[in-house]
């Protein structure tokens, strides 16, 4: 029987019942779990986990994940304060450098920006205060709405409807569906506030592969970068990496309102998930390219 391939499903956050603890990505646990091969074998292996902080204050999984064996990390970035410590994000560095591919993904202004310290990873989001994006032209709010939210926040739609994106040519094969009328992803889940990615200049390995576009300004922003095989200073072949602008893309509650959501959200929300099923395949779709690229 073919081994599964063992991703981690992991916020940077503790369990927390009024927050975006893992639970609140079930469906996306759920559907990886789902999907088999022709044998009806489960293609994936899914653990879903928060934070858990051991006596040193890392995590004992993340700080050690190079010697697990996981193949893939899905890393959500959702705290605010604290996050991942040094020794966390040197276990993370190790996993890749051993071959572990990595999905990061975070939100609006400083949210996850403890992912500052991974290798390409941090270079590549951007933050408030760490790491900003380097066209200045963008420190500014783009979602005027909800005015406790700083830059970046692009508003590219109320949660639980989808936006139109834009492929950046070539086509890269994430962005691949066979069973859409144009054979490509056409639609992602919506966010009132997304954040900030982009390729710095120099890196010839990694390239935005999606676009964004606001309703507020019009402005394109990044929606997805892939990034690929390649050396890292010390000779290791690091894994592929993948960082996405929002975790909203991936959560319960921008896949089907009817999941809720915490307290805190007070912005309405849409139905255009639900009206439009393509929108949730196209997601499901992405969720699918992700997973296997990424182990390869």
């Amino acid at each position: 029987m073919i081994k599964p391939i063992r991703i981690l499903l992991q916020t940077t956050i503790p369990t927390t019942e009024d927050d975006w603890s893992i639970f609140r990505f079930s469906m996306l646990q759920d559907y990886l779990a789902s999907i088999k091969d022709e044998a009806g074998n489960s293609l994936f292996e899914v653990t879903g986990r928060d934070y858990e902080s051991d006596i040193v204050g890392s995590d004992p999984v993340l700080s050690s994940l190079d010697k697990s064996d996981f193949d893939e990390l899905w890393l959500f970035g959702l705290e605010v304060d604290k996050g991942l410590t040094e020794k966390d994000i040197a276990g993370i560095n190790a996993f890749r450098q051993r071959g572990g591919g990595i999905l990061t993904t975070r939100d609006h202004q400083d949210m996850g920006c403890s992912m500052c310290g991974l290798v390409d990873i941090g270079d590549i989001h951007y933050f408030n205060t760490k790491n900003p994006d380097p066209d200045e032209s963008r420190w500014s709010r783009d979602d005027s709405y909800t005015t406790y939210i700083s830059w970046p926040n692009y508003h590219s739609g109320a949660n639980g409807d989808y936006q139109k994106i834009t492929i950046v040519e070539p086509i890269h094969e994430l962005l691949k569906n066979p069973n859409s009328p144009s054979g490509s992803i056409e639609f992602f889940p919506t966010h009132p506030h997304e954040g900030g990615i982009g390729v710095p200049s120099g890196n010839a390995n990694a390239r935005v592969i999606a676009l964004g576009k606001s309703l507020l300004t019009g402005r394109n922003f990044n929606l997805v970068v892939a990034i690929e095989h390649h050396q890292d200073q010390q000779g290791n072949t690091l894994a592929r990496a993948v960082a996405n602008s929002s975790f909203h893309h991936l959560v319960d509650y921008n896949w089907d309102i009817n999941k809720g959501c915490p307290t805190f959200v007070d912005e309405p929300p849409g139905d255009g998930m639900k009206k439009e099923p393509r929108a949730l395949e196209d997601i499901k779709t992405y969720v699918r390219n992700v997973a296997f690229w990424l182990a390869n």
